[in-house]
C-alpha cells in the first residue's frame, strides 16, 4: 500500500522542482525528503527519481503516480469539506493569499463580517503577489487567493484551480491634487472636462512616474498604455508598495495609475483623471476545485464579496 503522506511528498517534488524547496515548504529537512521518496520507490517497486547534475528528476513512473496522488489529494479534501458540511457551524481554518491594495480596502470589512458571522472561524492572511499565491494555493499552503488581472494580460492558467469575479477595480491616472481647488484639501477632486485635456495621459508624458517593479503584470499594463499615448515613462521611483505611490503623488513628487480599490472606500487625497475607454482590472478569488464547497472557504468568499461591494468605488465621485 502506497503512504498517502509520501505520495504528496512526490506531488511536492513535482510542483517545487527541487527536494530542499520541498523541504523548505512543509519544514522537512532535505534529508528527510529524500529518505521518504526512497521509501515510496520501494513501495511503488520502481525507480522514480533520477539525478540530473545537482538536481533530481521525475521519471515517467513517477509523473504516472503524480496524477493518481493529485486525484487522491482532491478526494481527500472533498471528503473533509463533506464532513464540514454536515457540520451546524462554520469553523476550523483559512489561509488566504492577498495581494496589497486587496489587503488594505477588502480584507478588514471581510474579516469584521465573518468574525460576527462565523466566530469559530479562523481566518490567517498573508500578503503575496498573485502569481505566487495562485500557485502556492495549488501546492496546497493556502486555501484561497485573491489576486488580480490587468486588461489584455492573462494569467497562467491552472486546471485544479478555479476562478470567481470579485470586482472590477477601474483604473485611473493620479495627479497631484489640483491648485486651482478652493478646498483646503483638494481630497478625490475629478478633473474639469477642460482641465481633463490639460492633464491628459499625454501631458503627463514630461513628468517624473511612480510605478511598480518591472515584470509585474500592472507595470507592463502602464508601460504599454503610455507608449501607446505616445510616449515612454520616466519612471523615477519603482516600488510595490501602493501607499508609497500615493504619498509620493499628493505630496507633487510623482504622477502615476492608481486602481480605485486602493481608496478602500475613502476619499481619494490627489486629482483622479479617467483614461481613455475606462480600463479596470478585474480581482478574482481562486481556490482548488476540491475545495470550492467547503463552508469555510464559501463563508470567506462571500463576506469578501460583500466587503468589495462596499468599497469598489471612492467616496466622493
Amino acid at each position: 500500500m502506497l503512504d498517502v503522506r509520501r505520495l504528496r511528498l512526490l506531488v511536492e517534488l513535482s510542483d517545487r522542482g527541487t527536494l530542499s524547496s520541498v523541504a523548505e515548504a512543509l519544514s522537512y529537512s532535505p534529508s528527510s525528503v529524500s529518505q521518504q521518496l526512497s521509501q515510496l520507490e520501494r513501495e511503488a517497486g520502481v525507480p522514480l527519481l533520477v539525478q540530473v547534475g545537482r538536481r533530481v528528476q521525475l521519471t515517467p513512473q513517477a509523473e504516472v503516480l503524480v496524477g493518481h496522488a493529485r486525484a487522491v489529494l482532491d478526494r481527500l479534501e472533498e471528503a473533509e469539506s463533506e464532513v464540514a458540511r454536515s457540520l451546524t457551524t462554520v469553523g476550523g481554518t483559512v489561509r488566504i493569499a492577498v495581494f496589497q491594495s486587496a489587503a488594505h480596502a477588502v480584507v478588514p470589512q471581510a474579516l469584521t463580517l465573518l468574525r460576527a458571522e462565523h466566530p469559530a472561524l479562523r481566518v490567517e492572511v498573508t500578503e503575496r503577489e498573485p502569481d505566487v499565491g495562485l500557485f502556492e494555493v495549488s501546492a496546497r499552503d493556502f486555501d484561497l487567493v485573491i489576486a488580480e488581472q490587468y486588461p489584455a494580460h492573462t494569467r497562467a492558467h491552472r486546471d485544479e484551480l478555479d476562478r470567481v469575479h470579485l470586482v472590477a477595480d477601474t483604473i485611473r491616472l493620479a495627479l497631484p491634487p489640483h491648485p486651482s481647488s478652493r478646498r483646503a484639501t483638494p481630497a478625490g477632486r475629478v478633473a474639469s472636462a477642460s482641465e481633463r485635456i490639460e492633464t491628459s495621459l499625454l501631458a503627463a508624458a514630461t513628468m517624473p512616474w511612480v510605478l511598480e517593479p518591472e515584470g509585474t503584470a500592472s507595470r507592463d499594463w502602464a508601460e504599454q498604455l503610455c507608449r501607446e499615448a505616445g510616449f515612454e515613462p520616466d519612471v523615477r521611483f519603482e516600488t510595490a508598495d501602493l501607499m508609497a505611490h500615493i504619498r509620493l503623488i499628493r505630496s507633487g513628487n510623482a504622477v502615476g495609475l492608481l486602481p480605485d480599490l486602493v481608496w478602500a472606500g475613502e476619499t481619494p487625497s490627489v486629482t483622479l483623471v479617467d483614461l481613455p475607454g475606462h480600463p479596470e482590472r478585474e480581482v478574482f478569488t481562486s481556490t482548488r476545485h476540491a475545495a470550492a464547497a467547503r463552508p469555510a472557504v464559501v463563508a470567506c468568499r462571500d463576506a469578501l464579496a460583500r466587503a468589495a461591494r462596499a468599497t469598489a468605488t471612492p467616496s466622493g465621485r
